[in-house]
């Protein structure tokens, strides 16, 4: 349960190379983006008109002229300026939400398709997260944030212009509050990013920690572990809420500034503009018209101060997303078919393959010669270490190795699609996990065209079907490890891997936790496939292989041995060894397996 934490990326600085990792999320969606941009342009085309428009009213006060036209046109500004900004608020959310899926498509496809040893580097936690968390922060970063950037520095731009052109030397006084409140936020910026990372990183291990502390419930209260385990995850969430606060003080300060700079800004305004109005210098209509413009001005500012953390929080999301584009993904297409079974003796061989993984100091399997007959139950036993399931890998197309060939009805691997080698393989994992959904979306995983006959007829094989029968809503139950002992979850696993026989029959040591109806089960699939097909299973229960046609002996991954269980038992000292080590006796009897009740059933 120690799950192993990276060191956080580096911070993300607000670079051009940085936010182009934004627009690669927004590049599809442009033409909705400009629409966006130019709604916002209407929008603050209203917005710098209203002063002026309100000056004309003023002006036009004890001057015997009509209020009618000055006060029509306040109101055409307010629907336009309403209208458009309803639009735009409508467009960016679709926008934003149209974001965070095709964020969302695409690491799932990345992580569902991509290679097993690289995916299996990272943490689910943290791959959790990358989905959820991180693709939330590209939202508003990715859609309303480049808007938002543009309208605002084209509103700020506006406002100061026309404020020029109202009265020069009022102007000046304002710019002095905006250049120290732009220096102040160019310097706390980088700050808020920086604590809003660590937070996202917190959070990413915290769903690292829980994921593996629920996954091993039984585990924690059995080891009485429950408080130490619950202060591991407290311990990111605490990680998680001081980084967040202090994103939080940062902001306040950086938002105080803002606001408490404007504010200051406008009491100058109004000071100064005062004096001079008494002085005569200047017109009461526009004091009024520069005030509302200086009161305007905390719109772009606000909205840029805002749009800035957002891209900051974005920018760093983004490029902890990018990071998962190091998983490479399978082309499970490119290669030739293969036609109907063929007639040759042997269904899969490998020829002198050896497999190193990457950072190992030697190789997991080494010059491996092994023969899968078309026909016929093959074991595979050894110790751990050996190369078992490694030998598995390989053959699923997992891994590749780097020397040596693996064939498939006499074709060699390199020349078939990984599609189509996986197509003749029904394959049963270790851990053999159930599929979130329904007894029939289990069943039918790996066929989505199977029919109800021959998905009954794969739980009668396993010995489920009164089991299904007796679930509240049959195939169509929702399955869960509540819902299901864990023998019955094995069960569902293997007939998963048997609704439709396959060619080659994998069980990766699939009886390694079994009661004794399932372990009965199993075989008797095992005899049925042999039948038909290959089955080749890896056990370290040895009371499960003793009937199989031939056992082949690993060590050190490589073929030390191979025959039947009684010409190991006579031959070789390591397989004694492990069958004395699981207290089986040598006296197997071929062709029989345990029933239910433990009593023979003819093979």
């Amino acid at each position: 349960m120690n799950e192993p934490t990276a060191d956080p990326p580096p911070p993300v600085p607000l670079r051009w190379e940085n936010i182009r990792l934004l627009l690669q999320y927004v590049r599809p969606h442009r033409l909705t983006v400009a629409v966006g941009v130019l709604l916002g342009l209407g929008t603050t085309a209203t917005a710098l008109a209203t002063p002026l428009a309100t000056k004309w009213v003023l002006d036009s006060v004890g001057a015997d002229v009509s209020l009618a036209g000055p006060v029509v046109l306040l109101l055409v500004l307010l629907v336009i300026g309403s209208i458009a900004g309803m639009a735009q608020w409508i467009l960016l959310g679709r926008l934003a939400e149209h974001i965070v899926l095709d964020a969302r498509t695409g690491l799932v496809g990345r992580f569902v398709r991509g290679t097993v040893g690289d995916v299996q580097r990272r943490s689910p936690g943290e791959m959790v997260t990358r989905v959820t968390s991180d693709t939330v922060l590209l939202r508003e970063a990715a859609s309303s944030s480049i808007v938002q950037l543009i309208n605002g520095m084209v509103s700020l731009v506006g406002t100061i212009v026309l404020m020029a052109v109202l009265d020069l030397p009022l102007l000046l006084s304002t710019l002095v509050a905006i250049v120290v409140i732009a220096v102040l936020m160019a310097v706390l910026m980088p700050k808020i990013g920086e604590a809003q990372r660590k937070a996202q990183e917190s959070v990413g291990e915290l769903g690292t920690v829980l994921e593996g502390s629920l996954r091993a419930l039984r585990t924690v209260k059995a080891s009485r572990a429950e408080d130490r385990q619950i202060a591991r995850v407290t311990g990111r969430a605490e990680d998680s809420a001081r980084h967040s606060i202090r994103a939080v003080w940062v902001t306040a300060v950086a938002w105080t500034i803002s606001g408490g700079g404007i504010q200051l800004a406008i009491i100058a305004i109004l000071g100064i503009g005062a004096w001079r109005v008494n002085e005569g210098g200047l017109a009461v209509s526009t004091l009024v018209a520069f005030l509302l413009y200086a009161f305007n001005i905390i719109d772009p500012i606000t909205t840029l101060t805002q749009t800035f953390t957002q891209l900051q929080s974005g920018v760093a999301a983004a490029a902890r997303i990018r990071e998962t584009e190091d998983i490479a993904v399978e082309d499970v297409t490119t290669g030739r078919t293969l036609a109907d079974t063929g007639a040759g003796p042997h269904v899969l061989e490998l020829r002198g393959v050896t497999l190193q993984y990457a950072g190992a100091d030697r190789p997991a399997v080494r010059g491996l010669d092994l023969v899968v007959p078309r026909h016929g139950h093959t074991a595979i036993v050894g110790p751990s270490g050996a190369g078992k399931t490694s030998t598995f890998s390989m053959v699923l197309r997992f891994v590749a190795p780097q020397e040596g060939t693996i064939l498939l009805d006499g074709a060699p691997f390199e020349e078939l699609s990984i599609d189509t080698v996986r197509s003749r393989i029904g394959y049963v994992e270790q851990e053999t996990p159930l599929i979130a959904g329904t007894v029939r979306d289990n069943l039918t995983f790996r066929h989505p065209d199977a029919t109800d006959e021959e998905i009954w007829a794969a739980l009668d094989a396993v010995r489920l079907t009164g089991t299904v029968q007796r679930l509240p809503d049959g195939l169509d139950s929702p399955v869960s490890d509540t819902t299901l002992s864990g023998g019955e979850r094995q069960r569902i696993a293997l007939a998963r891997a048997v609704v439709r026989d396959p060619e080659v029959l994998l069980l990766d040591e699939a009886t390694a936790q079994l009661d004794g109806l399932t372990e009965a089960a199993i075989q008797e699939v095992i005899h049925r496939v042999a039948r038909t097909g290959a089955v080749v299973t890896i056990a370290h229960r040895l009371s499960t292989v003793i009937d199989a046609d031939q056992i082949l002996l690993m060590e050190a991954g490589r073929v030390r041995a191979r025959g039947t269980h009684a010409q190991l038992l006579a031959t070789d000292e390591l397989y004694r060894e492990l069958v004395a080590a699981l207290r089986i006796s040598g006296e197997g009897t071929p062709g029989a397996v345990p029933s239910a009740t433990g009593d023979p059933v003819p093979g």
